[in-house]
């Protein structure tokens, strides 16, 4: 498996984390997140000379969705969403693309997903874990066999996303958290919506012991 992070800016100033997950074997791919730049991301997709099976958005807002509509007109790729945020996709009140500074956005999934569902690229298996909180719809995809899992806005290194937003919750991110993602095992790396990767073992202090992350 090669896996490829990409920095994409947006007008909210953070960059957000474009994930591309290649099986070298298969040529599948799956972009997760592509928040805008799309040139960006089709041209790292021709230097793997990858075939993009999915495009795997993590919530509907509109710091993450931005590159999709082009990426999927000019790559294919199904586009893939929790049910929840699925009508996010084409209602600005909730993708705040107004708020971020982009574009309006409409799109439709090709598909939706639930929790437990399981996504395939090549030889790599990727549960969806339901994460709600940031969004009422957001998700998590882990991989076993590659101890990662990509959390969008859920779980950062030493905090969590937002919950002041449409549609989201602080108890629900709580929970989202402490009774899902820190019950994956302690060396599952984790690749976030924003910012450095860290891992599960490093995180669980904060939630279980109530301590601040050191570094």
């Amino acid at each position: 498996m090669i896996l490829k992070e990409l920095k994409i800016i947006t007008p909210l100033g953070e960059p957000t984390n474009c994930y591309i997950v290649f099986d070298e074997e298969s040529k599948e791919s799956m972009v997760i997140d592509p928040a805008g730049e799309t040139e960006k991301i089709i041209e790292m997709l021709d230097i793997l000379k990858a075939n993009l099976k999915y495009i795997y958005i993590t919530h509907c807002h509109g710091d993450h969705i931005g590159g999709v509509k082009k990426l999927h007109e000019e790559r294919k790729g199904k586009i893939l969403i929790h049910r929840l945020d699925a009508p996010g996709l084409n209602n600005p009140n909730i993708s705040l693309t107004e708020y971020i500074g982009v574009e309006p956005i409409n799109l439709e999934a090709d598909s939706i997903v639930d929790n437990d569902d399981l996504l395939h690229i090549g030889g790599l298996e990727f549960k969806v874990i339901h994460t709600p909180g940031h969004t009422c719809g957001g998700s998590s995809l882990y991989c076993e066999k590659e101890k990662m899992v990509f959390t969008g806005d859920t779980l950062f290194r030493g905090t969590w996303g937002r919950t002041d937003l449409p549609t989201s919750n602080f108890q629900d991110i709580m929970d989202s958290i402490t009774n899902k993602l820190m019950q994956l095992p302690e060396e599952t790396i984790v690749y976030p919506g924003h910012g450095k990767s860290t891992m599960i073992r490093e995180e669980r202090p904060i939630y279980f012991e109530l301590k601040p992350r050191l570094m």
